[in-house]
C-alpha cells in the first residue's frame, strides 16, 4: 500500500540544540539539493533554511511549523518518503504544537550532548506522548568540548518518566550526532561520515499512517496560507480516502458548519517546496 511508504515525523527540540542544522543536512544527504541551493534558500548568511518567518530568523526560533519532505531508498531499494514537521520550540505556542503533533506519527527528540533537555522540550514532549507518538533521541553535537552523552541519555529517560511514558516509549532508540559535520550514529564506538543511521532509524521505529485510501475522505486541516494566485490555501494531513484536484468537498469549521468548496490546486511537499500532483491518498500532507 502506498501509505507503507510514508513516515509522518516530528521533530522536538530546544533552541540552539540544532534542529535546524540537522534538517539542513537530512535534506542535502537526501540528494535533493546542492549545498550552494541551500544556502541560497537560507540566506547564506544565516544558513538556517527552516527558519524562514524574519521573526524566526531574528530571535532564533521556530514559531509557525514548517514542513519539508526528503526521499530515502533503503539497501533493498524501497523508496520512502519522510514528511518532517518542525514543532516550535515554546509552550508559548501551544495551540500551534498541538495541531502540528496531530500529523505525525512518531517523534526526532533533539538533544543537546552536553545541555541535556530543557524546560521548553519537556513541554512539547509531554504534548508528543499525550498523542501516543514514540520517541526517537538524537544526541547531538557530541562532538563540542565538555559533551556527556551517556548522562544526557539517563536524564532523557528520567524526564520521559516524569512525564509517565509507557514501556514503549521508554524503549527509545538512540543515535549519537554532530549535526554541524553532517553525520550520526547508533554507537559512538564506531564512527561514520553521513546521516544515513537517521534515516535508517526512521523508517525502523516511526510507524507507517494508519490509512485507508478506499474510505471515504477525511482530511485534518492543521494550518492556513493564503496565495495570491489561488487564495486561501489549507495544509493537512488526509487520514482517509483521496483528494484529486476538481473535487467538490465538504469543509466542516471549528462550530461544526458545513459548507461545499471546490479543490483548486494540490500540492506535496518535495525537499523545501511543493510539488503540483493530481491526487493525494490517504497517509501523506
Amino acid at each position: 500500500m502506498y501509505s507503507d511508504y510514508i513516515r509522518n515525523v516530528a521533530i522536538i527540540a530546544h533552541v540552539d540544540h540544532g534542529k535546524t542544522t540537522l534538517l539542513d543536512r537530512l535534506l542535502y544527504q537526501s540528494g535533493m539539493f546542492r549545498r550552494e541551493y541551500l544556502d541560497k534558500l537560507a540566506g547564506a548568511e544565516h544558513s538556517l533554511i527552516m527558519d524562514s518567518n524574519p521573526l524566526e530568523r531574528e530571535r532564533g526560533i521556530t514559531i509557525l511549523s514548517k514542513n519539508c519532505a526528503l526521499n530515502y531508498t533503503d539497501r533493498r531499494g524501497n523508496e520512502y518518503k519522510i514528511n518532517v514537521i518542525d514543532t516550535p520550540g515554546h509552550a508559548d505556542f501551544g495551540g500551534e504544537v498541538e495541531r502540528v503533533l496531530k500529523m505525525a506519527d512518531g517523534v526526532l527528540l533533539l538533544v543537546d550532548a552536553f545541555e541535556g533537555p530543557m524546560p521548553q522540550t519537556r513541554f512539547v514532549l509531554s504534548k508528543a506522548l499525550e498523542h501516543g507518538l514514540r520517541p526517537i533521541v538524537v544526541i547531538n553535537k557530541v562532538d563540542r568540548e565538555n559533551a556527556r552523552p551517556d548522562d544526557v541519555v539517563n536524564e532523557v529517560f528520567d524526564l520521559l518518566v516524569a512525564l509517565n511514558a509507557d514501556e514503549r516509549a521508554l524503549d527509545f532508540p538512540i543515535l549519537y550526532a554532530s549535526a554541524r559535520e553532517g553525520w550520526a550514529t547508533r554507537d559512538l564506538r564506531h564512527g561514520t561520515d553521513n546521516m544515513k543511521a537517521v534515516f535508517e532509524t526512521i523508517v525502523e521505529h516511526i510507524p507507517a499512517p494508519k490509512a485507508d485510501p478506499a474510505l471515504p475522505l477525511q482530511m485534518l486541516v492543521t494550518s492556513q496560507e493564503y496565495s495570491d494566485y489561488v487564495g486561501r490555501v489549507a495544509i493537512g494531513r488526509v487520514f482517509a480516502g483521496r483528494i484529486s484536484e476538481g473535487e467538490v468537498v465538504t469543509v466542516i469549521d471549528r462550530r461544526g458548519s458545513h459548507t461545499q468548496q471546490k479543490v483548486m490546486h494540490i500540492h506535496q511537499f518535495e525537499g523545501l517546496g511543493r510539488k503540483r500532483t493530481a491526487t493525494v491518498l490517504a497517509g501523506d500532507i
